[in-house]
Formats: structure tokens, C-alpha cells, sequence
């Protein structure tokens, strides 16, 4: 058998309920509104409570709600809210609870609810005297507005007729016998929602409800005809509005034109020949000259690109620097084809490691490089650390001259010295001098530098050795005596005027001794 039709119903915008006077078991009830697509009903709030007062309009009896006891818990917990039962959709959600006085009890329970809208336990097999159902929508239909003359009877899906409806849900009916009309709730072009609508289009009469009619509706000739506004056209179904956009076939976008549409294309894309296709520009040969070295057509655009060896900055192709990944310990300077390393003020690139720096000092004193945390101080090679100056702490140029490390005559410089030789010598390394042979002096190795000393080869063969006389051999020692008594005494004057005491830093003399010894301060005057 189908479904039972309810004594009554009401429906809300989305939910309908509906009265069924007929004795039954928990499980059959429950079976009958499933079979018209709904549930027992849930009562969650009071606006489902003012329902079923309305439904039940003073007549008396016990109805069964959609609340059971679930198995295999045995018995009732009156402190909780629903007492341990569940609702028939597998969830205990309420705001609201009505229960009549009881105490703990144990079994298969069922609930129902009488006049007083008391809720009441009782056994689930014992018949009630009926039930009520709850179906859910996902909108509806208001009821028609009232037209003299015009009555309408409702119907719906689950079985429900009458007249006094507030709500339609889908898929209810609206009679109008007076015009032999039989209108349906359901969706209709692309309105948003339910509308009342037929099968056959066209507008009904505009007495009612507007005949159907999302715009305007006129009778011309005793028919009825639907119009719309500016910027939309009559829908299929003859009472609807839609744009005349509505399925155009624009692969961008649809402009409205009066009564018909235009396509149109994104920037970057131009409209093919069939009206309605887009296809892609290509911006690099419309502008010739749009980017600085290297134009990329794209999908609806372009990108500008940079040749090898330069990258983009704010829109400009720079040279790439090639001091990203110098390793210059302070500066670094782009040159063509590389990079060159310097270095802060104080600092001079480290010769032997271009890429370091090291202290420089260009005078014979010059402020320490000092750290604020630790308080240590260094100086430049070649310099001295002087913390007793006025001034604060300060290099001092080490005067390497007075250290004798050049052979012949020494020039001091700030942080460093340079040796010179005689006439007729040349720098053998940086300290030392070797005489230059005879036959090298207006040759190849004239100057300071030149090969080192050579075994003179003799042009002729030597005399046989003879004996001397004991008379020359005393003439020769009396000769060297006095030779060297002469060169020791020229050695002493020449050595006082050179080793005055010195009124700079620029220039001081040596004596020839070999460079043994390391950084030491310095002495005011020479040793004697």
C-alpha cells in the first residue's frame, strides 16, 4: 500500500509537518513517513512545538515523536536533557526539551506528545494514536497571491491538500479551477530559486500572480503576454527574463547590445573571424622596438627578456655584475671582462692575494686600526705601535735603515726600505751588492741588477811561480801595514759623519751587516 495521506499539514520555508491520525506501533509509524519521504518529526525548538500546536488544534491524543531509546543501552538517565534517547536521524541536537515527570526506567522506550505538548515514555510496541512527520526541503514556493474570485487548492508531495498553506515545498501543485490552471513549484529558466510555472509557455491570465510573468504582463486582444526590461529578452518558457548573454557562444566576454550581444576579447587577444573565438596577438610584431634586447610572445601577452650576460632590473637589461660572486674581501669594481678587487681607506690590496686587503700607511706615522671591544690595536707591516703619543695610539714607520740590512746605502720608506750599490756593483738580492766584472760594466748587466759573481777566466798562461828575496818581502809587509792603518782611519771619519743623529724619518744610513735581527724600537743614534 502507499503512503497514508496526513489529516493536516503545515509547512515552513524549508520543513513541512504533517498529522496523521491512524494507530500505530513505534516502527510502523516511523516506516509510513519514509515511505512519503520524510521522518518522525524532531522537536529542536520551540518553532517546531508552535507547529504541532496548530496541527493539533485542541483535539486530543498521544502522537509519537521521532525519539527512541537506542538499543543496546537498557535504561533512561532523566538528568541528561533527552534522557538517553536519540532521534530518529541518528543525532541528540536540541535546544528544547518538554518531558513529563518519570522516574528511571528500564526497556525499549518510545516518546510521544499529547495536546499539552507534554513528552511522554512509553513502550515502542504499544500502539499511539498517531504520528507525526517531518519532511525537509532545500526551498519553496510561497502560496499564490489571492485573487477575487480565484480560489486555489494545494497539494503535496507527500500527500497533503488544502487551502491555507504559508509555504509550497517542491514538486506541490496549485489547482485554479475558475481558470482550468494547474500550476507546478518548480525551478524555471535561470531564476535563482522555486517559481510556480506549467509546461505549456506563455503567460496565464495577469490577474493571477502576475500571469507567471517575471516582468511585465499585458493583455492585448484578451491574451496575456509577457515583456521584459531593456538589456533582456523573453526567456523559452515565454514568462521569464534572461540576458541575452544567456548561452552565447563568446570565448571571453558577452556584451549586451538592445536586444542582442557583441563578443569581445581580452587585451592581448583579438576576435577570429567566426564572431566569438579569441586568438592570441602577438605583441612582440605589432611593436617592433616593445622590449630593450629580447621580445617573447605569450599566451594573451608578452615578456621581455635579456641577452646573455645581462639581467633585468626594474624593467632595464643591466650588465650582470660579476662582483656577485667575487670573492674581494672589501670592495669590488666591475671592469670589462671581470671585476677588479680595493679597499677600504687605510687598506691596500694585499699583492700577493689580490683579492685581501691589507694596513697602509703612506707616511711615516698614521693612526692604529683599534678594536672598541676587545682594545687591541695593529699596525701596517713595516710600523710600530707608539701608545705613549699624545694624539692616541698610533703607527710608527720602523726605520729598517738603522737595522743594517743593506750592504752598501739603504733609503727608508714607510713601511718598507730599498738597497742601492755603489758604482761598480749591482743588488745581488734585496740586501746585498757584488762587484760588477770589468768586461760587464758597459755591457748587458749594468746597474743594480745583473748575474752573480763569476771566476775571471785569464787571456794567457801564467808565469812560473819564483822565489822573492827576504828585502822585498819586509818592503811588502811595511806596505800593507800602513795601508791598513790609512783605510782604518778613513773608515772612522768617514763613519762619524754618517751616523749623525738623524733629524727625520725619510732617509738614515747603515752599516754592512746582514739582516738578522727581527722588528725592534728604534734607536736615536748609531752604536759606536
Amino acid at each position: 500500500p502507499g503512503p497514508a495521506a496526513p489529516s493536516g499539514a503545515q509547512c515552513l520555508e524549508h520543513d513541512c509537518f504533517g498529522i496523521f491520525w491512524a494507530a500505530r506501533p513505534f516502527a510502523e509509524a516511523s516506516a509510513e513517513c519514509e515511505r512519503g519521504g520524510g521522518h518522525l518529526m524532531t522537536v529542536r525548538s520551540t518553532v517546531a512545538e508552535d507547529a504541532i500546536a496548530l496541527l493539533l488544534q485542541n483535539r486530543s491524543g498521544r502522537l509519537w515523536l521521532g525519539l527512541r531509546l537506542p538499543l543496546p543501552l537498557a535504561c533512561t538517565e532523566p538528568a541528561q536533557r533527552l534522557r538517553g534517547f536519540q532521534w530518529v536521524t541518528g543525532d541528540r541536537r536540541t535546544d528544547y526539551s518538554n518531558w513529563a515527570p518519570s522516574e528511571r526506567r528500564c526497556g525499549e522506550r518510545c516518546v510521544t506528545v499529547s495536546r499539552e505538548l507534554r513528552w511522554e515514555e512509553r513502550r515502542c510496541e504499544e500502539p499511539a494514536d498517531g504520528f507525526l512527520c517531518e519532511y525537509n526541503y532545500a526551498g519553496s514556493c510561497p502560496r499564490l497571491p489571492p485573487a477575487e474570485g480565484l480560489p486555489v487548492t494545494y497539494a503535496t508531495p507527500f500527500g497533503a491538500r488544502g487551502g491555507d498553506f504559508l509555504a509550497l515545498p517542491p514538486g506541490s501543485s496549485a489547482v485554479v479551477p475558475a481558470l482550468g490552471l494547474e500550476l507546478r513549484c518548480d525551478e524555471e529558466g535561470e531564476s535563482e530559486g522555486l517559481r510556480w510555472g506549467r509546461a505549456a509557455p506563455g503567460a496565464w491570465p495577469c490577474r493571477l500572480a502576475n500571469g507567471g510573468c517575471e516582468g511585465a504582463c499585458g493583455e492585448e486582444g484578451g491574451r496575456p503576454r509577457c515583456s521584459c526590461p531593456d538589456g533582456k529578452v523573453l526567456a523559452p518558457d515565454g514568462r521569464g527574463c534572461s540576458s541575452p548573454c544567456a548561452g552565447a557562444p563568446c570565448q571571453h566576454h558577452c556584451v549586451v547590445a538592445d536586444a542582442t550581444f557583441l563578443c569581445m576579447c581580452e587585451s592581448g587577444y583579438r576576435l577570429a573571424a567566426d564572431g566569438s573565438s579569441c586568438e592570441d596577438d602577438d605583441d612582440c610584431a605589432v611593436l617592433p622596438r616593445l622590449c630593450e634586447q629580447v621580445c617573447v610572445n605569450t599566451e594573451g601577452g608578452f615578456e621581455c627578456r635579456c641577452h646573455r650576460g645581462y639581467e633585468m632590473l626594474e624593467g632595464r637589461c643591466r650588465p650582470v655584475s660579476r662582483c656577485y660572486e667575487a670573492p674581494c674581501e672589501q670592495r669590488c669594481e666591475d671592469v670589462p671582462g671581470g671585476y677588479r678587487c680595493g679597499c677600504f681607506p687605510g687598506y691596500a690590496v694585499d699583492p700577493r692575494v689580490p683579492t685581501r686587503c691589507l694596513l697602509h700607511c703612506n707616511r711615516s706615522q698614521c693612526p692604529a686600526q683599534c678594536d672598541p671591544h676587545s682594545l687591541s690595536c695593529e699596525c701596517p707591516e713595516g710600523f710600530l705601535l707608539d701608545d705613549d703619543a699624545d694624539s692616541g695610539q698610533v703607527c710608527v714607520d720602523i726605520d729598517e735603515c738603522d737595522m743594517n740590512f743593506c750592504q752598501h746605502n739603504c733609503t727608508n720608506r714607510p713601511g718598507s726600505y730599498e738597497c742601492h750599490c755603489h758604482a761598480g756593483y749591482q743588488l745581488l738580492d734585496q740586501n746585498h751588492c757584488v762587484k760588477i766584472p770589468e768586461d760587464d760594466r758597459e755591457g748587458e748587466y749594468s746597474g743594480d741588477f745583473g748575474p752573480g759573481p763569476q771566476t775571471p777566466i785569464p787571456s794567457r798562461t801564467p808565469p812560473k811561480a819564483e822565489h822573492l828575496h827576504p828585502g822585498v818581502l819586509v818592503g811588502i809587509a811595511v806596505g800593507a801595514l800602513s795601508t791598513a792603518l790609512a783605510l782604518l782611519a778613513l773608515g772612522y771619519h768617514l763613519a762619524k759623519k754618517r751616523c749623525r743623529p738623524p733629524a727625520t724619518m725619510d732617509y738614515k744610513c747603515s752599516g754592512p751587516h746582514e739582516k738578522e735581527m727581527g722588528l725592534q724600537p728604534v734607536a736615536s743614534g748609531c752604536a759606536a
